[in-house]
């Protein structure tokens, strides 16, 4: 997986990662989209509304509440939605952008997410969470089973 390392500046960041998944664009857009699918790589429970302004809502689990809203949606090539956790006081719901780029790669797809305007100090720990989940997208979007989410049980 590619990577770019963090701003340290002190100024909002981003966190950048590519991976390529054995799946077509069409099949990997679902797993953003559909709560089913979405659960089958992030969190235990999702609420989503995919609509420009519909809900992102993905319960990782008991202390770690994703919340946001779809900002833009391009079957099957693009999705942009804001991100926050429910509670948190560094980054509140919707306070940065997560934006997924899906493009052909031979048989597969090459995925691009970029996750935007995080404080700096709450870049590593978002950093580690795609790090995390983005290989569990993989292996589902590729019709895999990657098994029980060890962060899913804390």
């Amino acid at each position: 997986m590619a990577q770019r390392e963090p701003d340290r500046t002190g100024g909002p960041s981003v966190v950048e990662r590519e991976v390529h998944i054995d799946a077509r664009p069409e099949t990997v857009f679902e797993f953003f989209v559909d709560p089913a699918k979405m659960t089958r790589w992030k969190g235990r429970q999702a609420t989503l509304d995919p609509a420009p302004g519909g809900e992102y809502r993905v319960e990782i689990n008991d202390q770690a509440v994703a919340v946001g809203e779809y900002v833009e949606l391009d079957p099957p090539r693009r999705v942009v939605f804001t991100w926050g956790w429910d509670g948190h006081p560094t980054v509140p719901p919707g306070t940065s952008t997560v934006e997924v780029t899906l493009t052909p790669d031979g048989d597969g797809t090459l995925l691009r997410l970029v996750h935007r305007d995080l404080p700096a100090e709450e870049v590593e720990q978002h950093a580690h969470g795609w790090d995390h989940f983005l290989p569990r997208l993989a292996t589902a979007a590729s019709g895999g089973d990657p098994g029980p989410d060890p962060m899913g049980g804390m």
